[in-house]
């Protein structure tokens, strides 16, 4: 039975980096993308210079951050749509006590205490207590941003502090170039990928996902594991509210907003089922980048903002669309 509860198929759960690329439809997201910037690169003049490519990747590095969070609840079988309100919260006691102390440390030390009392919050209601994830996640969805209005009268809290360490978090560039964001958020998503493919935690969250039940008779703890998982998707998006909040220079009541529905997208078009159990933070990578690259390229050729939400709503309509399909397939 225990083997039984970890074998997931394709999940990628015990494949290395490569192995994981290679199965499912990555391949097919990575010809996207390429598709997508050999369109826009032909469609416009300056898409393909450097300068706009690397602004792209910093600007789709804050929601990358919070894909993969929501992406390993979603692969545990649950969902966290709280993350584009905590992104506005926890870059309250990061500005405020960088402000007060003059400490970079201290300032994401208090945002990162933030990030997981809400993953704490979120994930108590929703595993220990049973109510939907999907209800627990929307109800904090608004009570922090209701919160944070209350809190800042809706106007923006300015970095006093001035620490060049924190402006270049958000940013600064590697040799001139590679933002620093980009680097965080790769390096995130490395490394939950790590955890997600060569840890038995990883293949414990597949397992989850795919049948809790059998898991449970596995001897695997459902609830504990679904409940981390939780607070993984919180610290994450914490993540990327210190890198917005340093490229605002100011916690930003608005900040966020929205965001938790570019991440749905960005991981149900990166192969990630809503119905848990398949999926890869590669995948979910590889989605966030074609979401920008192609907002940025409908900017670039003036395209209205309407048009980009209607395509991006019609992303994950087919994306979801094609999940069921697969998911009536297997």
């Amino acid at each position: 039975m225990q083997q039984s509860a970890e074998t997931v198929p394709h999940t990628g759960a015990r494949d290395g980096a490569l192995g994981v690329f290679l199965r499912g439809n990555l391949v097919a997201l990575a010809a996207s993308l390429i598709i997508v910037i050999v369109f826009f690169w032909l469609a416009t003049e300056h898409f393909m210079s450097v300068r706009n490519i690397t602004n792209v990747l910093g600007q789709a590095s804050i929601l990358m951050c919070l894909t993969a969070g929501v992406a390993i609840v979603f692969i545990s079988g649950e969902v966290d749509i709280s993350v584009g309100s905590l992104v506005a919260a926890v870059a309250l006691p990061l500005i405020v006590t960088m402000n007060a102390t003059s400490s970079l440390a201290l300032g994401i030390g208090a945002a990162l205490l933030l990030g997981l009392m809400i993953g704490i919050v979120n994930g108590y209601l929703s595993v220990y207590l049973r109510i939907n994830s999907l209800i627990v996640t929307l109800g904090t969805l608004f009570i922090i941003r209701g919160l944070v209005y209350l809190y800042t009268g809706k106007r923006a809290i300015a970095d006093t502090a001035y620490l060049e360490s924190f402006f270049q978090l958000g940013n600064g560039r590697l040799l001139g170039i590679v933002p620093y964001p980009a680097i965080v958020a790769f390096a995130l998503v490395g490394g939950l990928t790590v955890l997600m493919t060569q840890t038995r935690f990883g293949r414990q969250v597949y397992a989850v996902g795919s049948n809790a039940e059998v898991a449970r008779l596995a001897g695997y703890n459902v609830r504990r594991i679904k409940f981390i998982c939780f607070i993984i998707s919180s610290l994450s998006a914490t993540v990327g509210s210190i890198l917005l909040a340093s490229r605002l220079g100011s916690a930003v009541h608005t900040a966020g907003l929205n965001y938790e529905f570019q991440a749905v997208a960005a991981a149900v078009l990166g192969g990630v089922s809503l119905a848990g159990g398949i999926g890869s933070l590669i995948g979910a990578a590889l989605g966030v980048l074609i979401l920008a690259f192609v907002a940025n390229g409908l900017g670039m050729m003036n395209a209205p903002t309407e048009w980009q939400l209607v395509i991006t709503g019609a992303i994950i309509i087919a994306a979801v669309a094609l999940d069921s399909v697969k998911r009536e397939r297997t």
